[in-house]
Protein backbone atom coordinates (compact mmCIF):
# COMPACT_ATOMS: atom_id res chain seq x y z
CA UNK A 1 0.00 0.00 0.00
CA UNK A 2 1.33 3.50 -0.94
CA UNK A 3 2.55 5.70 1.63
CA UNK A 4 0.32 9.48 0.91
CA UNK A 5 2.35 12.58 0.86
CA UNK A 6 1.58 15.75 0.15
CA UNK A 7 3.64 19.11 -1.27
CA UNK A 8 3.30 22.59 -2.38
CA UNK A 9 5.26 24.95 -3.70
CA UNK A 10 4.64 28.15 -6.16
CA UNK A 11 5.37 29.00 -9.80
CA UNK A 12 7.55 32.18 -9.08
CA UNK A 13 7.72 34.83 -11.87
CA UNK A 14 9.15 37.97 -12.24
CA UNK A 15 8.84 40.68 -14.87
CA UNK A 16 11.68 41.90 -16.70
CA UNK A 17 12.07 44.50 -18.57
CA UNK A 18 8.69 43.99 -19.96
CA UNK A 19 9.15 40.49 -20.11
CA UNK A 20 7.75 37.45 -17.97
CA UNK A 21 10.27 35.13 -16.47
CA UNK A 22 9.99 31.60 -14.31
CA UNK A 23 12.56 30.55 -11.95
CA UNK A 24 13.20 27.20 -12.25
CA UNK A 25 15.33 24.95 -10.00
CA UNK A 26 17.42 21.90 -10.89
CA UNK A 27 16.53 18.84 -8.44
CA UNK A 28 19.47 16.76 -7.40
CA UNK A 29 18.25 14.31 -8.85
CA UNK A 30 18.81 16.07 -12.43
CA UNK A 31 15.04 17.68 -12.72
CA UNK A 32 13.96 20.76 -13.44
CA UNK A 33 11.07 22.27 -11.19
CA UNK A 34 9.63 24.95 -9.29
CA UNK A 35 10.05 25.26 -5.67
CA UNK A 36 8.22 23.28 -3.86
CA UNK A 37 8.39 20.70 -0.83
CA UNK A 38 6.28 18.84 2.11
CA UNK A 39 3.94 20.28 4.41
CA UNK A 40 5.02 20.21 8.04
CA UNK A 41 3.15 19.74 10.75
CA UNK A 42 -0.78 21.51 10.70
CA UNK A 43 0.90 23.95 7.85
CA UNK A 44 -1.97 25.38 5.24
CA UNK A 45 -0.88 24.52 1.51
CA UNK A 46 -0.45 28.48 1.04
CA UNK A 47 2.14 28.20 4.67
CA UNK A 48 4.25 25.86 2.75
CA UNK A 49 4.33 27.28 -0.93
CA UNK A 50 5.77 30.54 0.74
CA UNK A 51 8.32 28.74 3.28
CA UNK A 52 9.03 26.94 0.40
CA UNK A 53 10.06 29.62 -2.01
CA UNK A 54 11.81 31.28 0.81
CA UNK A 55 13.73 28.14 1.57
CA UNK A 56 14.86 26.95 -1.79
CA UNK A 57 14.97 30.67 -4.19
CA UNK A 58 15.92 32.76 -1.28
CA UNK A 59 13.40 35.63 -2.17
CA UNK A 60 11.65 36.85 1.01
CA UNK A 61 10.19 39.95 -1.61
CA UNK A 62 6.91 37.93 -3.21
CA UNK A 63 3.14 37.41 -3.47
CA UNK A 64 1.19 34.31 -4.26
CA UNK A 65 -1.73 35.16 -6.39
CA UNK A 66 -5.43 34.83 -6.03
CA UNK A 67 -7.62 32.29 -7.27
CA UNK A 68 -5.02 30.02 -8.84
CA UNK A 69 -4.00 26.53 -7.40
CA UNK A 70 -3.46 23.48 -9.35
CA UNK A 71 -2.62 19.83 -8.67
CA UNK A 72 -0.43 17.02 -10.14
CA UNK A 73 0.45 13.16 -8.53
CA UNK A 74 3.12 10.99 -9.20
CA UNK A 75 4.12 8.02 -7.24
CA UNK A 76 8.01 7.15 -6.70
CA UNK A 77 10.05 4.34 -4.04
CA UNK A 78 11.78 5.61 -1.38
CA UNK A 79 13.51 3.79 1.36
CA UNK A 80 11.45 0.63 -0.02
CA UNK A 81 8.35 2.25 0.33
CA UNK A 82 5.70 2.99 -2.26
CA UNK A 83 5.52 6.84 -2.03
CA UNK A 84 2.33 8.68 -3.57
CA UNK A 85 2.58 12.09 -3.59
CA UNK A 86 0.46 14.94 -4.11
CA UNK A 87 2.06 18.30 -5.21
CA UNK A 88 -0.20 21.32 -4.89
CA UNK A 89 1.01 24.52 -6.61
CA UNK A 90 0.18 28.41 -6.89
CA UNK A 91 1.23 31.48 -8.60
CA UNK A 92 3.80 33.82 -7.05
CA UNK A 93 5.43 37.05 -8.03
CA UNK A 94 9.04 37.63 -7.22
CA UNK A 95 9.87 41.13 -6.53
CA UNK A 96 13.28 40.69 -6.06
CA UNK A 97 15.25 40.27 -9.34
CA UNK A 98 17.74 37.38 -8.28
CA UNK A 99 17.28 34.02 -6.54
CA UNK A 100 19.85 32.29 -4.53
CA UNK A 101 20.41 28.88 -5.17
CA UNK A 102 19.92 26.76 -1.97
CA UNK A 103 21.82 22.96 -0.78
CA UNK A 104 19.08 20.85 -2.20
CA UNK A 105 19.45 22.05 -5.72
CA UNK A 106 22.38 21.85 -8.33
CA UNK A 107 21.36 24.99 -10.37
CA UNK A 108 18.72 28.05 -10.93
CA UNK A 109 17.62 29.66 -13.96
CA UNK A 110 14.97 32.07 -14.85
CA UNK A 111 13.44 31.58 -18.18
CA UNK A 112 11.20 32.97 -20.48
CA UNK A 113 8.22 30.77 -21.06
CA UNK A 114 9.01 29.22 -24.18
CA UNK A 115 12.06 28.14 -22.86
CA UNK A 116 10.55 27.26 -19.06
CA UNK A 117 8.05 25.03 -20.64
CA UNK A 118 10.81 23.14 -22.76
CA UNK A 119 12.82 22.94 -19.70
CA UNK A 120 10.75 21.52 -17.22
CA UNK A 121 11.30 17.87 -16.66
CA UNK A 122 7.98 16.37 -15.67
CA UNK A 123 4.36 16.05 -17.71
CA UNK A 124 2.41 17.23 -14.53
CA UNK A 125 4.48 20.77 -13.75
CA UNK A 126 4.67 21.27 -17.26
CA UNK A 127 0.86 21.55 -18.25
CA UNK A 128 0.35 23.51 -14.64
CA UNK A 129 3.07 26.13 -16.08
CA UNK A 130 0.86 26.14 -19.23
CA UNK A 131 -2.31 26.96 -17.43
CA UNK A 132 -0.16 29.47 -15.21
CA UNK A 133 0.81 31.13 -18.26
CA UNK A 134 -2.49 31.43 -19.62
CA UNK A 135 -3.90 32.22 -16.08
CA UNK A 136 -1.34 35.67 -16.09
CA UNK A 137 -1.94 36.35 -19.18
CA UNK A 138 -5.69 37.08 -19.04
CA UNK A 139 -5.01 39.06 -15.65
CA UNK A 140 -2.68 41.43 -17.86
CA UNK A 141 -5.67 41.39 -20.57
CA UNK A 142 -7.83 42.38 -17.80
CA UNK A 143 -5.55 45.27 -16.17
CA UNK A 144 -5.07 46.67 -20.02
CA UNK A 145 -8.61 46.71 -20.21
CA UNK A 146 -9.38 48.73 -17.40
Amino acid sequence: MAVEATSAGAILFRDTRGRREYLLLKSRPGDWEFPKGGVEGDEELQQTAIREVKEEAGIDEFRLLDGFREDYDYVFEANGKTIHKTVHLFIAKSFEASAELSNEHRDLQWRDYEQAVNTVTQDGPREILEEAHEFLDDLEDEDEEE
